[in-house]
């Protein structure tokens, strides 16, 4: 059996796991570096997913805490889906994807990780970014870290 050395999931594994919503909690922090967060409008912000399922996955999370995707404020909502467009370009000019993955989970049915805070995933897709290794090795391969995604991406934001 081969062997994938991932030493940066260390800091996952031995860390304090904080109770409460972290959608809610990072953007709280006041620094967004530090918790990969891009960009930040009146209502809505986006961010790096920090388990993502593809190099530059990224979020965009409402500031308010709820799963109510259907009783969602319209300037939310409206200001979000703008969000999700704007990501999608930006990510589309710096990446070069082929596809792109764009959804929500709803419910813990519906596989969503955080059933409580509503968010967006903007995954983006190349052509070949499927292998044996999620299926037979359970890895992700990432070619880049967090950071370098980040510093890829934020000036994109700036503009």
């Amino acid at each position: 059996m081969e062997r994938l050395w991932t030493p940066w999931r260390n800091e996952y594994v031995v860390s304090d796991k904080t109770e409460g919503c972290f959608l809610c909690s990072k953007p709280d922090q006041q620094s967004d570096e530090a918790n990969f967060i891009l960009f930040r409008s009146s209502l809505v912000y986006a961010l790096l997913n920090t388990f993502p399922y593809n190099t530059a996955h990224l979020m965009v999370s409402p500031y308010s805490h709820t799963a109510d995707l259907a009783g969602l404020d319209f300037e939310i909502s409206s200001e979000m889906w703008s969000l999700v467009q704007r990501c999608t370009s930006i990510l589309q000019d710096e990446y070069h994807p082929d596809g792109f993955n764009v959804g929500l989970n709803l419910g813990q049915a519906g596989g969503a990780g955080v059933v409580d805070h509503l968010h967006v995933h903007i995954v983006p897709r190349w052509l070949g970014d499927t292998n044996f290794m999620p299926v037979v090795g359970e890895a992700k391969v990432l070619p880049e870290t967090l950071e370098q995604t980040y510093h890829r991406l934020i000036s994109h934001f700036s503009k």
